[in-house]
């Protein structure tokens, strides 16, 4: 019998592929437990027209992504902080604070969690901050840290 699963399933497939599978496992198993439904011509039909709207969806969001990879690329931030001797900065900046500079500064929503900061920032100087916006869109931004 050939289904269409509604749900990843383990060893089976994944959500949206077509399968063959044997009749009682899809009466007794995938469909009381809404994992998949049978594949006839109208639900196949469904099916594409879903993956193109997902698909048209996904690009529409890489597309935004690199727009806004293009504005960040050339764009830096100045953070100002208290320092002691040497550049040593008391305490440390971290995304959270320049996610707000960004907001502030250029106008623009970056999620902390898309920054790629192995440690958070402690001393004085220009600093380089790469940034994950989606899989394939990757960009760095400028921060520089002075003292007050």
């Amino acid at each position: 019998m050939k289904v269409i699963l509604l749900e990843d399933v383990k060893k089976v497939g994944k959500k949206g592929d077509l399968i063959n599978t044997s009749d009682g496992y899809a009466r007794n198993f995938l469909f009381p437990k809404k994992l998949a439904v049978e594949a006839t011509k109208a639900s196949i039909n469904d099916m594409k027209l879903k993956k193109q709207s997902e698909q048209r969806r996904h690009d529409e969001m890489v597309e935004q992504a690199k727009e806004l990879a293009e504005n960040i690329k050339g764009s830096s931030i100045t953070i100002k902080v208290k320092a002691g001797d040497g550049g040593k900065i008391f305490g440390s900046v971290s995304t959270k604070e320049i996610t707000k500079a960004v907001k502030e500064q250029l106008g623009f929503e970056i999620d902390k969690k898309k920054m790629e900061l192995k440690e958070p920032i402690k001393s004085l100087g220009t600093h380089i901050i790469p940034i994950k916006l989606i899989s394939k869109v990757k960009t760095e931004l400028t921060v520089k840290v002075q003292e007050l």
